[in-house]
């Protein structure tokens, strides 16, 4: 049912080919349609909004519309742009979780059957419990959840095998317990967790730092822990190393573009996210949203992409879960 529910959403989203006065040979991209394979609130949807506006604000673009395909950890949306072939004017927001939920959900669609067009952030996880959480500490949570895995529940962003999902796995192998103990509840980004989070229907939950920081600031999210290797500025929380956890985990962020674009309609993609990588505007972007710089174009990300691949294999394989 779940698989005909997916395939049902792809068919009934309208064709993205969007030909307009951008569509010839020109030097620079004017209009773009931005895919986003997870729900509203979530860092695919965080990002894609980001930079596009970024763009405009820059006059790199007239108009970027963002759209939301959600479904099966973002493999429903790879699996419409990989079927955009030679769509020129449509991109794909997406990230480590995408990797990971192609092997769990066995995707018949892989993120190198894409163009890859620019890796853009990093982002460290945090460990985060609503504010009137018993936990105070992530020593006193490691001791709850040691003690009964099976009702100290984690929710994560991601589906399984995506960056949500693997953190706290890999915390659970650091501190002595088997993965496959670990109760996880998967949900569709950072947006639908927090509600789980904040009406403690799971004890603790992981997601990325930038989806949350308004909650924080706030005051209504307490963060335990920071899965990077050094703290966060802004971010009143010690690294999982300091909390006594052997892991450091980072995420990141990249756009894709369909299979068989042409050479011309690549490059005017790869140039203008080069051209955004150096304007003030994603310059306060990243500042705001506590991403790292990550920029890597065309074939470098292509490299990384085919890297990460293997190496998400290996950790699902390691930790038992593929």
């Amino acid at each position: 049912m779940a698989v005909a529910t997916a395939l049902l959403a792809v068919l009934l989203v309208p064709p993205l080919l969007t030909p307009g006065a951008d569509s010839g040979e020109t030097s620079q991209v004017r209009s773009l349609r931005v895919l986003v394979p997870n729900q509203p609130g979530g860092g695919y949807d965080i990002t894609a909004r980001t930079a596009a506006k970024a763009m405009e604000d820059a006059d790199l673009l007239r108009n970027a519309e963002v759209f939301n395909l959600p479904g099966a950890g973002g493999t429903v949306g790879l699996g419409r742009t990989v079927g955009e072939r030679g769509n020129g004017k449509l991109i794909m927001s997406m990230g480590l979780g995408v990797v990971g939920a192609v092997y769990t959900n066995k995707s018949p669609n892989s993120l190198l059957d894409t163009t890859p067009i620019a890796k853009l952030i990093e982002e460290p996880d945090i460990v985060v419990v609503a504010k009137d959480s018993p936990y105070t500490s992530m020593q006193q949570l490691v001791d709850a959840w040691k003690a009964n895995p099976g009702t100290v529940t984690v929710g994560g962003g991601s589906a399984p095998g995506g960056p949500d999902h693997l953190a706290p796995m890999l915390i659970a192998k650091a501190v002595g317990l088997p993965p496959k103990t670990v109760n996880y509840i998967p949900f569709d980004g950072g947006g639908e967790l927090l509600a789980s989070v904040l009406g403690g229907k799971v004890a603790f939950g992981v997601s990325g730092v930038g989806e949350y920081r308004d909650q924080i600031q706030a005051g209504t999210l307490r963060v335990l822990a920071v899965t990077s290797k050094d703290r966060i500025q802004g971010i009143d929380a010690p690294t999982l190393k300091e909390s006594g956890v052997d892991v450091e985990f980072t995420n990141w962020r990249g756009i894709v573009a369909p299979p068989g674009i042409t050479q011309n309609d690549r490059d005017k993609l790869v140039d203008v996210f080069a051209r955004l990588h150096k304007t003030s505007q994603w310059a306060e972007a990243l500042q705001r949203n506590g991403w790292t710089d990550a920029f890597a174009p065309g074939d470098e990300f292509r490299t990384f992409l085919e890297n990460e691949n293997k190496r998400v294999a290996t950790v699902l394989k390691d930790l038992g879960l593929a």
